[in-house]
């Protein structure tokens, strides 16, 4: 099959309909409707994201800058480590996301993408935000090196590197296909032994601020992989002829090392924390790409591995009533605004 090299949408082209013909290589005018698009549940998907709306110096980070010197030697080196690892992820994907939005010919994702972009956005900052809390600018700096240098962070984001780099140099239908793929793993895999030391750090009693500024980072997350792997399902649905059994096998080869590089990532920096089982943690990775699979419309890859086994990270997730408590000072306050779109998928 000959690859089609694809072109930037439109910006304008009253010539086509409004309604758009397909979110990638199809026609639309670029006037966006929203009560007229080709899948009108993503009106509530851009609903809940841009209900999602904060900011990194709304979150106090005094009682981490106390704390922080308190921390174990280990403990220290384990939240830099994993900050670093965060910034690497979130910094390139303000750009995948524009890129993204360049190509699709759906203005309806045109929007959504551009909130995605904005969040990815603040999520960079605020790691930003949180090391200036706690430590020096060099000590800052180095922890943004890591994703240059680090051996054991390189080998794990090189398909990373190698996928998006691919879809910039060559956009096709199926390069964007791949890129979503690894989108759906880092919104909705990647991330989350990072997550897990921050959270067992509060379940503690430590570094509050910092948690609470994850447990934001990770509701945008969780909203993020739906729709992306809502897009991917709705590209491969118009392009069936990448519909294969050769691509599907691509995508759970990819999976697979994925999972193995992020076992291999979190035994590395989660060594030596308390509080962190290391198989426990492996099988929470296992059950997030479970999930990430379901939501992109195919098959699970780990049969034992359904149910979630670190129960206790739902803690630090948003309840369904659209509050957020916070589990040491149990303060309610309010995370979205409350309405019928509210709700999302657990952890």
């Amino acid at each position: 099959m000959s690859e089609v090299m694809l072109e930037k949408a439109k910006t304008l082209e009253p010539r086509n309909p409004n309604k758009s013909t397909g979110v990638f290589g199809g026609k639309s005018s670029g006037i966006l409707n929203w009560n007229d698009i080709a899948y009108p549940h993503w009106y509530k998907m851009y609903k809940r994201l841009i209900g999602n709306y904060w900011q990194a110096d709304e979150v106090n980070m005094s009682g981490d800058v106390k704390q922080f010197p308190s921390l174990s030697k280990e403990e220290q080196d384990a939240y830099l480590k994993i900050i670093g690892l965060l910034s690497t992820l979130d910094g390139p994907q303000t750009r995948t996301a524009l890129l993204l939005s360049l190509y699709a010919t759906d203005p309806s994702v045109q929007s959504i993408m551009a909130v995605i972009a904005q969040q990815e956005a603040v999520h960079n900052e605020s790691y930003s935000y949180v090391l200036s809390s706690v430590v020096s600018l060099d000590e800052q700096n180095e922890s943004f090196q890591l994703g240059r240098k680090d051996p054991v962070l390189l080998k794990r984001n090189e398909n990373i590197i190698g996928t998006y780099n691919a879809f910039v140099e060559n956009p096709t239908i199926e390069n964007i296909l791949k890129t979503m793929v690894y989108t759906a793993l880092l919104e909705g895999m990647f991330f989350y032994s990072g997550f897990a030391f921050f959270y067992n750090l509060a379940r503690h009693n430590k570094m509050v601020g910092t948690s609470t500024m994850i447990s934001y980072i990770n509701r945008d997350e969780l909203e993020h992989g739906r729709f992306i792997a809502e897009l991917f399902r709705a590209t491969l649905a118009e392009n069936p002829e990448y519909n294969t059994g050769s691509f599907i096998e691509w995508v759970y080869d990819h999976f697979k090392e994925s999972v193995e590089l992020e076992i291999e990532w979190s035994s590395y920096v989660l060594a030596d924390v308390e509080g962190i089982d290391l198989i426990e943690m492996a099988g929470y990775i296992k059950y997030r790409a479970n999930k990430m699979l379901r939501m992109m419309g195919l098959e699970e890859i780990y049969p034992d591995h359904v149910e979630n086994p670190m129960k206790w990270i739902r803690a630090y997730v948003d309840n369904f009533d659209g509050t957020k408590t916070d589990f040491f000072e149990q303060r309610s306050r309010q995370y979205t605004k409350t309405s019928d779109l509210n709700g999302f998928d657990d952890l």
